[in-house]
């Protein structure tokens, strides 16, 4: 009986995986894409980025803050964006908790290789002008109706 169960339970999760994922070639497995988003709108990228604003010397003031948006961010996403402040926290690898204040910013874009890069970009821009160890990246697929 337990025999049977295991073969039933592995051909069902079996499935699944094969309902949940397409192939694209040997080997190369990718997430099947789903289009909910119906008629009344289209499918884009929402993407969210932190960025921390302690540096080794001081921190990020919102004239350089505002200057980097402007320069990077803008340039190339000037079809619009949404930018809050917030409180970040996270466990150092010594075990402490530390804090930062940081600036969120929230991106619809085209699921494009450009719109991609162009995240990359800024991200590593930020990182090279503010001493940043990393800028934290989110990415989840939307229904946009405009």
């Amino acid at each position: 009986m337990r025999l049977v169960s295991t073969a039933v339970i592995s051909v069902v999760f079996s499935m699944g995986l094969v309902m949940g994922w397409t192939s694209t070639g040997v080997g190369t497995a990718q997430p099947q894409r789903l289009d909910l988003c119906g008629p009344a709108s289209r499918s884009q990228l929402r993407t969210t980025l932190y960025f921390g604003s302690a540096r080794p010397k001081g921190s990020v003031s919102e004239l350089e803050w505002q200057i980097f948006l402007r320069d990077e961010v803008t340039s190339r996403f000037p079809d619009g964006l949404t930018v809050w402040d917030a409180d970040g926290q996270w466990r150092a690898p010594g075990g402490r908790i530390d804090h930062e204040r940081c600036k969120v910013l929230l991106l619809v874009h085209p699921d494009t290789a450009a719109a991609r890069e162009a995240v990359r970009t800024i991200i590593a821009r930020y990182r090279k002008a503010f001493d940043q160890q990393s800028v934290l990246w989110e990415t989840a697929q939307v229904c946009v109706a405009s």
